[in-house]
């Protein structure tokens, strides 16, 4: 017979009572603690978090007013408001123990008890707050679920010829549970290509889950991906599932993958290789089958060289990598884009009449878009709100290339000459934040680090 993974606690002054309950209790719950000392529960509190606590109503000798067994009570519910007490009161005491039901225990025994009489209870006690706490965690999950879905994601739109092999990966791998790597610059729609394979998946029905990895720090990056017990750190108020466990059964978008740790990064892969979790003060594990799909626009290939991504991580996340093009290689679709943000605003801002002439329309094409689709919704969006005409023109975007400064002229083709004086720009235009500067160069950290001790930069 499996025993319930429960942790129950027996709080009695008689050591017969203590013995005869564990007998009985610790043939059908995993972890039965019992103490005599009314003075440990706050230490036995601090250690556990109980399913169910068997309370004794008199702890003094010659006391059976009941009073010291409501005082603990409080002093339980203070300290756990979700804590489900049964009160253990000698016969006479049925007033005391009503008395104590109306101060939040959730039932009471009367001495001396027969043995299936107490299992009965407690079981009846434990099914009651699993059933709360499944309750809860359901309401935790539906929270972030709506929360991550009340934003706008319509259909891509591309009539792009570049966009064809985007289009025809989502169409093969979304019928599969393959994981997928998208990589692409900022803007450029990589949740939205994730959202299309989701919804063209047979998860479809099932949650889909977003986490900006790129937002969650360190210390809170177990908690917020493997969930936490109640009293697991200092804010852990209440027990709480992680990204994973909510997207069980659905599909878990990993967005900035590439901003991980490599501590954090050994933590997601053993996730991702086991399937399975384990919430952070807890040990018991959670099997997972939940699709995975990551995104990141810095490039994995070259932090692996520079040992700053491991390998092994790449191989579990990129079964099927999909490249999005920035909208710079995509210039049939910034008219059609563009008039599907006019219109969404338009609406939003009781603009309806709003649109764009040709002369717009091609100031529009000639622009780089470093920013890609996102920087064009925001410029849409700034010229609805700005515009004195129904007809947007050119001078209503203030589209400002970026072109390099302080670039160093030189006829000299030297490779390294090149090299060093290409360094020398992105340090300058990176105002010395030599990341952003490797960044712009494509180079890991520690290979920026290297060639400008070589140049003596």
């Amino acid at each position: 017979m499996s025993k319930a993974d429960a942790k129950i606690l027996v709080l009695d002054d008689d050591q017969g009572v203590l013995y005869t309950a564990k007998m009985i209790l610790k043939q059908h719950f995993e972890t039965v603690i019992t103490e005599k000392d009314p003075l440990k529960l706050d230490f036995l509190l601090n250690q556990h978090k109980y399913d169910v606590i068997v309370l004794d109503m008199n702890f003094s000798y010659g006391l059976t007013s009941g009073k010291e067994g409501i005082k603990l009570l409080k002093r339980i519910l203070q300290k756990d408001p979700d804590a489900h007490v049964l009160m253990n009161t000698a016969y006479g005491e049925v007033d005391i123990a009503v008395e104590a039901m109306k101060e939040g225990a959730v039932d009471f025994l009367v001495k001396p008890w027969q043995k299936e009489k107490l299992l009965a209870t407690v079981q009846s006690i434990f099914t009651l707050s699993q059933t709360k706490k499944e309750v809860k965690e359901l309401k935790t999950s539906q929270k972030i679920v709506v929360r991550d879905q009340q934003r706008e994601f319509d259909d891509i739109i591309s009539i792009s010829p570049t966009m064809k092999p985007v289009f025809d990966a989502i169409d093969k791998v979304a019928v599969t549970d393959a994981n997928v790597l998208i990589l692409g610059e900022n803007g450029t729609g990589k949740e939205l290509i994730a959202r299309a394979i989701h919804n063209r998946s047979p998860r479809v029905d099932e949650n889909f889950i977003k986490v900006d990895l790129g937002a969650i720090s360190e210390s809170l990056f177990e908690s917020e991906l493997f969930g936490h017990a109640k009293g697991a750190f200092t804010d852990a108020k209440e027990d709480r599932p992680g990204r994973f466990e909510m997207a069980n059964d659905g599909t878990l978008f990993l967005d900035e993958i590439g901003n991980l740790s490599l501590s954090m990064q050994a933590k997601l892969l053993t996730a991702i290789q086991f399937k399975q979790v384990s919430r952070v003060g807890s040990n018991k594990i959670t099997p997972l089958d939940t699709r995975l799909i990551c995104a990141t626009n810095m490039p994995l290939y070259d932090m692996i060289v520079e040992n700053e991504f491991r390998q092994d991580l790449l191989y579990r996340i990129n079964t099927v990598e999909i490249k999005l093009p920035p909208l710079r290689e995509r210039t049939e679709d910034i008219e059609p884009i563009a008039q599907h943000f006019l219109k969404m605003y338009g609406k939003k801002y009781r603009k309806d009449k709003m649109r764009l002439n040709e002369t717009t329309l091609n100031k529009l094409r000639r622009y780089s878009w470093p920013g890609n689709v996102r920087e064009l919704q925001h410029a849409i969006e700034r010229a609805v709100i700005m515009a004195n005409s129904h007809l947007l023109a050119p001078e209503d975007f203030l589209l400002i290339e970026r072109p390099t400064q302080n670039v160093i002229a030189s006829d000299n083709y030297n490779i390294e000459e090149m090299e060093k004086q290409a360094i020398q720009n992105a340090v300058r235009n990176a105002e010395g934040n030599l990341t952003k500067a490797a960044q712009a160069l494509g180079l890991g950290r520690s290979t920026l680090y290297r060639k400008m001790s070589k140049y003596g930069l």
